[in-house]
């Protein structure tokens, strides 16, 4: 992981944990369906753009590591890390 990201993605994630103790509270106090699910979609995006941020820094830093130690087995077994991680995605 990219040290740099790393206390911003911190942050998000302690935001997101936030809001879905936001969410339960709003269940345990019968808040209207629409608004809980609103509060859902919008924590499932705040988790999208985590994901994708954690993807890009493994791209750019475990991957291209792989690529440019010219280790063809490592090039491959990060290649299988992902395929497999796409395809549980897909699921």
């Amino acid at each position: 992981m990219n040290r740099e990201n790393k206390p911003r993605l911190l942050n998000r994630l302690n935001r997101i944990e936030g809001q879905v103790r936001g969410i339960a509270r709003m269940v345990e106090e019968d808040r209207y369906c629409i608004d809980v699910l609103t509060q859902i979609q919008a924590v499932r995006a705040a988790l999208s753009k985590v994901e994708t941020e954690m993807l890009r820094d493994h791209l750019g830093h475990c991957i291209e590591g792989a690529i440019v130690s010219g280790d063809k087995e490592e090039q491959r077994a990060k290649a299988a890390e992902l395929v497999q991680l796409l395809e549980r995605t897909a699921r």
